[in-house]
C-alpha cells in the first residue's frame, strides 16, 4: 500500500472511530465503487462523507467530488471532513461542504420546507 493510500485510510478508520463514540454506531468505511463514487464513510443514512489528509487543501475540488459522490448514493448531504494540521482527533478537524449543503442542513435541522422541493412538487401537479 502506498504512502497516500495509508494516510487517507488511517484518517478514514478515525472519523469512522470518532462517529461511532459520538453515537452513529453503524458509521463505517466504504469499499471503493471506482467512478461511481459513493463517499468514503457509509451507514449514515443521507449523509455521504468524503475524508481528506493531504498537506495541500484543495477545497473546491473536494466540495465536487463530495457532491457527485452524494448525488451517486442519492443522498441528501455531501460534506468533505480534512484533517488539519497538528490535530489528531477527527473531531478538532474541519468538515466542509457548500453553501447550498449548509442550507439544506439548517432547513433540515430547524425543520423548514424546502422550497425547491415544494416548487417541484407544485409543477408536477399541475
Amino acid at each position: 500500500m502506498s504512502r497516500s493510500k495509508a494516510k487517507g485510510t488511517a484518517a478514514e478508520t478515525a472519523v469512522v472511530r470518532f462517529l461511532q463514540a459520538a453515537g452513529f454506531a453503524q458509521a463505517e468505511r466504504r469499499t471503493l465503487n471506482g467512478t461511481q463514487d459513493r463517499g468514503d464513510i457509509a451507514g449514515i443514512p443521507g449523509v455521504v462523507i468524503e475524508v481528506k489528509n493531504c498537506a495541500r487543501q484543495e477545497l473546491p475540488a473536494w466540495v465536487a467530488e463530495a457532491e457527485l459522490a452524494r448525488d451517486n448514493d442519492r443522498a441528501t448531504l455531501g460534506v468533505v471532513w480534512h484533517k488539519r494540521r497538528g490535530k489528531s482527533s477527527p473531531g478538532d478537524w474541519f468538515v466542509t461542504m457548500s453553501g447550498a449543503q449548509f442550507a439544506a442542513l439548517l432547513r433540515e435541522q430547524q425543520g423548514l420546507p424546502d422550497p425547491a422541493a415544494e416548487e417541484r412538487q407544485d409543477g408536477a401537479q399541475r
